[in-house]
């Protein structure tokens, strides 16, 4: 269909799905200025703690998304999922950044010590800015000019660290949640089953009754 077409999904479709990826945000930084003015908001009566929850909860969300993409396009036969990877890819790290800041400045009030402390005695801090740590040469190489410098085969193979960045980040999100919860389980159930996919044999099978041809950039 010509409306579904790469051109118009490039022109339409990925300013509409920013615009989606930027509502947390958004809602977010509503409810600290009505915070703030002292007029009714929806943090409740921990801001600080729903805040950290808030876009860390956004940030493995969108970054579970961005591993969906690939299954997706194989699971249709089409690759115009792809368009949006590298933009969901980095609103993940958009809002890790928001998390992480969050966590540096209503909890640790920019006490360094304190948190290189907390760093290395909480275990899943540790996990979690690993995670970090992870992204961040992903997100640095994301664009078009570092492909090009890298080289496909060794960006391709920079880009794989995805993968621990999702077992980290639902790793750090299980040991957060006190007590048995179903909720980090299902986030780790669907990060399995998106990894599942990944299997060169599955990959093949797919590819085999869709009829696609492979995906030659990123992963």
């Amino acid at each position: 269909m010509a409306l579904f077409s790469q051109k118009n999904l490039r022109r339409y479709g990925k300013p509409f799905v920013f615009a989606l990826f930027l509502i947390p945000a958004v809602w977010l930084i509503y409810n600290w200025v009505q915070a703030y003015a002292g007029a009714p908001h929806d943090l409740g009566f921990n801001p600080q703690e729903t805040s950290n929850r808030f876009t860390g909860d956004w940030a493995l969300r969108i970054l579970l998304l961005s591993l969906a993409l690939t299954p997706l396009s194989l699971l249709t036969g089409s690759p115009r999922w792809i368009l949006f990877r590298r933009m969901t890819g980095l609103f993940a790290f958009f809002y890790v950044c928001l998390h992480i800041t969050s966590y540096i400045w209503l909890d640790m009030q920019f006490d360094w010590s304190e948190l290189w402390t907390d760093v290395v005695k909480r275990i899943y801090i540790t996990v979690g800015f690993t995670a970090l740590l992870c992204l961040l040469p992903l997100a640095i190489t994301s664009t078009a000019g570092w492909v090009r410098r890298l080289g496909a085969k060794r960006w391709q193979k920079l880009h794989k660290l995805v993968y621990a960045v999702g077992v980290l980040a639902v790793i750090h999100f299980i040991m957060m949640r006190k007590g048995f919860q179903f909720e980090p389980l299902i986030y780790g159930a669907v990060l399995a089953g998106l990894m599942v996919f990944r299997l060169p044999m599955v990959k093949s099978w797919l590819r085999r009754r869709t009829q696609q041809k492979p995906i030659n950039a990123g992963v």
